[in-house]
């Protein structure tokens, strides 16, 4: 057997020199909630390489642009925790005066969102001041928060209304909202900032959405209780919770195109940032699952922390 310095270098010349593997220094930050932590998984070595224990059963989280921070929403202790990337530490928490869960950080890595599941309200936090500096009310239960690439716009996913509610970010006033499905969760906000996706846990399927025109433009169906929503390769890909499967679809067309069988309950998804990989979050079976995303192989299987979720944006590059 060799020793990890040395699989290490022999993961890093495979993926540089032969173009093998996932893109190198890639690492998930992954939401435990029933262990209380975060564990970061090192996708190139394909295991994981540091534990962070998080108070409040964390949830949610959203990683900064430039993958030095990530904010973790705790449903159980109201809070935020910022925590530095490169050392593995808690440096802040911030109070939340209600149950958080969808968070998102903008583009210029001054402000985080986050939703009051109950109130039910989006809070904008200053991340200099480390405080919250404003709040607005939006439909109930509000649980995904997505920003558009150029941080203009804001979409949260009001589940108990069956809508999406889309807020201008530099006056942080909601602009108008757009019926989806039944009880949508997630939400993700195309490359090009023009469309939003929601995942509609009761109507198992997903809505697509007009942001300019602020319409919805169509559906398509998924696998039982989609949660949340990647995109890539012109495709869009769902987790579906109850069916245990990925649902992909394409985006030109919204027709199914093929269901993936994954891990027990996958919840958070999200695309790698060359776009070849997906990675499924599965909390009943601890793992994180890559998929291939242009033959939808599944690729790899890495054991996890204990109910792992990973609600939102959770992958890094580290070089």
């Amino acid at each position: 057997m060799i020793g990890a310095q040395a699989k290490a270098c022999f993961t890093w010349l495979c993926a540089v020199v032969l173009g093998c593997g996932p893109a190198v220094g890639a690492e998930a930050f992954i939401t435990d909630q029933s262990g209380d932590e975060v564990s970061v998984l090192d996708l190139g070595l394909k295991h994981v390489v540091a534990r962070i224990p998080v108070s409040g059963k964390p949830a949610g989280i959203a990683m900064a642009p430039d993958g030095r921070t990530a904010y973790v929403t705790s449903t159980e202790g109201k809070h935020v925790s910022v925590i530095d990337t490169a050392s593995r530490k808690i440096v802040a928490q911030i109070a939340i005066p209600d149950t958080p869960l969808g968070i998102a950080a903008d583009p210029a890595g001054s402000f985080i969102y986050v939703a009051g599941f109950y109130q039910p309200r989006l809070y904008k936090i200053d991340l200099k001041a480390g405080a919250i500096v404003a709040s607005i009310e939006v439909g109930a239960s509000p649980s995904g928060v997505a920003l558009t690439p150029d941080g203009t716009l804001i979409v949260t996913a009001d589940r108990d209304d069956d809508q999406i509610s889309i807020i201008d970010a530099k006056t942080f006033t909601r602009k108008g909202t757009v019926k989806v499905g039944a009880h949508p969760f997630g939400v993700t906000v195309d490359p090009r900032g023009e469309r939003a996706y929601a995942a509609n846990v009761e109507s198992n399927t997903i809505s697509v959405v007009d942001l300019k025109a602020e319409t919805l433009l169509g559906s398509v169906a998924t696998g039982k209780r989609p949660y949340a929503v990647a995109l890539a390769k012109g495709r869009g890909f769902s987790t579906d919770q109850y069916g245990g499967t990925v649902s992909v679809f394409d985006l030109a067309t919204l027709q199914p195109v093929k269901r993936i069988s994954v891990g027990d309950y996958p919840e958070g998804i999200e695309t790698s940032a060359d776009g070849n990989s997906v990675y499924v979050v599965n909390w009943f079976s601890n793992e994180v699952w890559a998929i291939d995303a242009e033959t939808l192989a599944v690729t790899a299987k890495m054991p996890v922390g204990d109910g792992p979720r990973a609600f939102g944006t959770f992958l890094r590059e580290t070089l």
